[in-house]
């Protein structure tokens, strides 16, 4: 197997096992994905021994991971400046 076919499963991967354990919407793990891509592209541009195509591989594979993993959370602030999240109709304070 060449190497861009293992990072391409990499991609694959990172996107099918992460999705659900965060459960993100589609529409923000393929923005992740498209920003870790271009920047990896970009790295890729810039780094010598690099291709362009790898770097977005990489860069894709590290955009999806990241937004799959991260906690998406809208913090308010209530009447006395406590901050909380919503989760499941219930305020939780941090």
């Amino acid at each position: 197997m060449t190497r861009t076919g293992l990072i391409a499963g990499a991609v694959a991967l990172s996107v099918s096992l992460g999705a659900p354990v965060a459960a993100q919407n589609a529409n923000q793990m393929l923005k992740g994905t498209a920003i870790g891509a271009g920047g990896g592209a970009l790295a890729g541009a810039l780094i010598p021994g690099m291709s362009v195509g790898t770097g977005a591989l990489v860069g894709g594979a590290g955009g999806a991971a990241y937004t799959a993993l991260k906690k998406n959370r809208h913090y308010y602030r209530d009447s006395r400046g406590r901050r909380y999240y919503v989760k499941n109709g219930t305020r939780r304070y941090k």
